[in-house]
């Protein structure tokens, strides 16, 4: 059996198309192209609080693989702070809990007294805290150690979660592009 191959990015595929493609294409590409899908759908739609809990579950578990597997947690904090307080709950929805207590200790690590959002981990990140950093590295180690592969169990939850995960355009009005397009064609006859 040939190796799979490697999916180049989200083409318009719907959900259950792009899940069909696994084992003939690499699980974590076709993990990109969903999260490639829901980015560009939550510029669509005004932001990711507009959406569902499954959406941002791939949102925060991507970050979370990109950041760390590239920077550690310090990456993670800096370049995806955004996804920063989903990322525990949406490991432990894929079954990785080990990475979900990893994590954790992680933002711990940054002793945020408050609430977690954004502002506050990059708040958190712009003080220098040199012990902050140590237990960050030591996370680091552990997290290369023992996280793995999260593309699989991602792949599943998707999967299992498909009914919440929409990647078509919107019905009806199209996409922004669609829209703006009608307004300067409508704009355009008025100056006629």
């Amino acid at each position: 059996m040939s190796e799979p191959r490697w999916l180049d990015g989200y083409r318009g595929q719907t959900t259950d198309e792009l899940i069909a493609l696994d084992g003939t294409y690499r699980t974590d590409s076709i993990v990109l192209a969903f999260e490639q899908a829901i980015a560009d759908k939550a510029v669509r739609i005004g932001g990711t609080q507009h959406l569902t809990d499954a959406e941002r579950v791939v949102l925060s578990v991507e970050a979370l693989e990109r950041e760390v597997n590239s920077d550690g947690y310090d990456g993670l904090f800096r370049n995806a702070a955004q996804e920063v307080p989903d990322v525990v709950s949406a490991l432990t929805a894929i079954g990785r809990d080990a990475v979900a207590t990893l994590t954790g200790s992680a933002i711990e690590a940054l002793k945020i007294d408050g609430p977690l959002t954004p502002e506050a981990i990059e708040f958190a990140m712009e003080i220098e805290d040199d012990e902050r950093d140590d237990r960050l590295e030591e996370l680091d180690r552990a997290y290369y150690e023992s996280a793995g592969d999260l593309a699989g169990p991602l792949l599943s939850f998707i999967s299992t979660n498909r009914d919440q995960i929409d990647l078509t355009q919107p019905t009806g009005a199209g996409s922004f592009s669609e829209q703006a397009r009608r307004t300067l064609r409508g704009f355009l006859e008025r100056l006629r």
